[in-house]
């Protein structure tokens, strides 16, 4: 999985996230992503995990490029730091960072073949 962690380790607007909060829920619109700065989050599908998310990893990405409704839902499993990065920040990040923009779409295509995989 890729590391956004360099890009974001200064970041000011980092929030805690208590373990247990629910971060977004599937079908809800999707106007940010987050880099976990600290802790693990737990990405769920129909109500089974499908990956754990840690330090340096990104979740809610498939709402900035896709622009539909949440596919997931995301809960803190132990305490956390998320940085949220919305569409403007998002798409500026695309812009000026080709690294960030390949480290998406990595994640992305090793979720999809993971997705894949499980049938």
């Amino acid at each position: 999985m890729s590391d956004f962690f360099g890009l974001f380790k200064n970041a000011s607007d980092a929030e805690r996230r208590a373990a247990g909060t629910v971060v977004f829920e599937a079908g809800e619109p999707g106007t940010k992503m987050y880099v976990v700065r600290k802790g693990t989050v737990d990405i769920r599908v129909e109500g089974k995990t499908v990956e754990t998310v840690g330090a340096g990893g990104v979740i809610g990405e498939m709402a900035m490029v896709a622009k539909e409704p949440r596919s997931a839902t995301a809960i803190v499993m132990t305490d956390a730091e998320l940085v949220p990065i919305d569409q403007h920040c998002f798409v500026f990040l695309v812009q000026q960072t080709p690294y960030f923009a390949l480290q998406v779409m990595q994640t992305m295509a090793t979720r999809l073949r993971a997705m894949n995989e499980r049938g």
